[in-house]
């Protein structure tokens, strides 16, 4: 072989070898996930996904260091296949309730399609690495001081109604309504509504009336 055919080929070789690196890296991400969605991330060990992958545990680590990086890898693969929330759109509806409703109906929605994997990832909380339990209280807190905003400042009145609507964004919240329960997720929104009502000391009418 002449040495420009060499050549050549060196990148080729090169570029097969990329492709094996990063297909085996899709099947330990992929295998983690598929782990993580049915025993759980407790549950879930590196020799557990080694043998879902088809790898030794030697290739997981070697792609994978650590447990963050893997966690991160997993949640991110896990995410992108999902049709997540759209808070932004909530928060151009200024009626407080009317809020409520659209948020609600867009974050129960999404724990219906997710249900398997997120009532894994909430069970075994207490499992996951620190900066995923942190992303998730943030998201939580995010979501409910979204709703908050909508109502005017009460100080007396503040502290029941943040309660309320941190208990309405919550997914064991709707996973106790709607799939212990089995209320209808509309039934839930509107449970959810009456309960900030209460807790806001205002009637629904008089904003609808602005």
């Amino acid at each position: 072989m002449s040495s420009g055919s060499q050549q050549e080929s060196r990148p080729y070789r090169m570029s097969k070898r990329a492709e094996q690196v990063a297909y085996t890296r899709l099947r330990i991400v992929e295998a983690t996930v598929e782990l993580h969605g049915t025993i759980g991330p407790a549950g879930t060990t590196v020799m557990g996904i080694a043998e879902q992958a088809g790898v030794t545990r030697a290739t997981v680590y070697r792609h994978f260091p650590d447990e963050d990086a893997l966690f991160r890898a997993c949640s991110a693969h896990w995410r992108a296949r999902q049709d997540p929330p759209n808070p932004s759109s909530w928060a151009r509806v200024a009626d407080p309730f009317e809020r409520i409703r659209v948020g609600l109906d867009d974050l129960y929605r999404f724990y219906r399609d997710g249900e398997p994997m997120l009532t894994r990832i909430y069970r075994d909380m207490a499992s996951l690495p620190p900066e995923q339990r942190r992303d998730l209280h943030a998201r939580d807190t995010r979501v409910r001081d979204l709703l908050l905003a909508a109502f005017p400042a009460r100080p007396r009145r503040r502290h029941p109604l943040r309660a309320v609507l941190g208990h309405a964004v919550a997914f064991w919240t709707w996973r106790s309504l709607c799939m212990e329960h089995r209320l209808a997720e509309q039934e839930a929104v509107e449970l959810m509504i009456e309960l900030a009502e209460a807790a806001s000391g205002i009637d629904r009418k008089d904003t609808k009336s602005k």
